[in-house]
This record gives C-alpha cells, structure tokens and sequence, in this order.
C-alpha cells in the first residue's frame, strides 16, 4: 500500500529508525551541552535551531522525503514525545530527562564553579538580576538556573520555605538567614 505512495515497508522502518535515532541523539546532546541551549532562543540560535531542525527532518526522511515519510517521521517523533512525557511520572525518569536546577547566586555572592558547569556568565545574571528589578546585590536572596534553562530571581525579604530548593544543586549554599524556619 505504502508503496503506491512512494514509500515500501524497508523504506518505513528507516524512517522511524532514524527517527528514534535522532530523537535519542537530541536529548542526549542537550543533556550534555545544559538546559542553557534551548532557553531563551536569540536571533542566532532560532536560526540555527531552524537549521538543525532541516537536517535532522531531512536525515529522518531520507533521500527522497514523501508526504508518507514525512507523516511517520512527524507521528514517531510525536509518539517519543508523549513516550518522554509519561517517562517524566516516574523520579528516575525525571533524573534520565530533565536537567537539574543550579543555584548560581546567593546572598549576593556569585557561585563560579556552578556559573562553568552551567555555561552561564556573570554578564547574563546581571542582566537578568535588571530584568527582575534588582539595584543592588544586597536585595538578592538567590539566582538559580532552573531546569529549563531559565534563570529566576528570589529576593530577600520574605524568607525562601526549604522545600523551594529541594531540587537546586548548590543549595546548601544559601545562608540560612534566607531560609524560612522549619515549623514543628
């Protein structure tokens, strides 16, 4: 049947082969390379995410893309989309996909060994400590690269309830005279 549409049975397989392969190569890649290569997109990363985008669809379809291989190249990466998202139920599927938050600030003080892991500059948390409305250091509790790859901003004043930062790496590093007390 697929045939008449210029796709045979070999010709599905490689489809969703390549598809399988190439969705397991991005995640992998962009587990390696840290939440930060997908957040917040400037002009010259939407370009070159655009650009990957037609390699990738063009490797998944192979030589001679057909509105058939391009629907089953579409519907597996689809499939393997839902498939990550029910993977993220369950905490070992959650630590296999998602990034884990980092704490790259707090009480002012700059965290470098996190801001090297994370490949975050100090340039980018200032600008974000200005988005946020911050005129001084002294009014940051803390800054954490999320596991989306964005950056969020926690000021001093109310104090942070300790389950906020149960999952940020680094979190001990926050002085306790920014932490809500534990209530009994």
């Amino acid at each position: 049947m697929w045939n008449d549409y210029g796709l045979t049975w070999a010709d599905a397989g490689r489809v969703v082969l390549s598809a399988v392969g190439l969705y397991v190569l991005v995640l992998l890649l962009i587990r390696f390379m840290g939440q930060r290569t997908m957040a917040t997109l400037s002009s010259f990363d939407l370009a070159a995410a655009v650009a990957l985008g037609a390699v990738v669809g063009r490797a998944i379809l192979g030589y001679t893309p057909t509105l058939v291989a391009g629907a089953l190249g579409l519907l597996t990466l689809l499939v393997l989309q839902a498939l990550t998202g029910q993977l993220r139920r369950f905490p070992k599927g959650i630590a296999a996909v998602n990034n884990r938050a980092y704490l790259l600030m707090a009480g002012g003080a700059i965290h470098p060994s996190n801001l090297r892991r994370t490949h975050v500059s100090q340039s980018e948390i200032r600008a974000k400590l200005r988005q946020a409305g911050i005129r001084n250091y002294a009014e940051v509790a803390c800054v954490i690269l999320e596991s989306t790859g964005e950056i969020s901003v926690l000021r001093t004043g109310v104090p942070i309830q300790p389950e906020f930062l149960e999952d940020v790496r680094g979190a001990e590093l926050v002085p306790a005279s920014f932490l809500a007390m534990p209530q009994d």
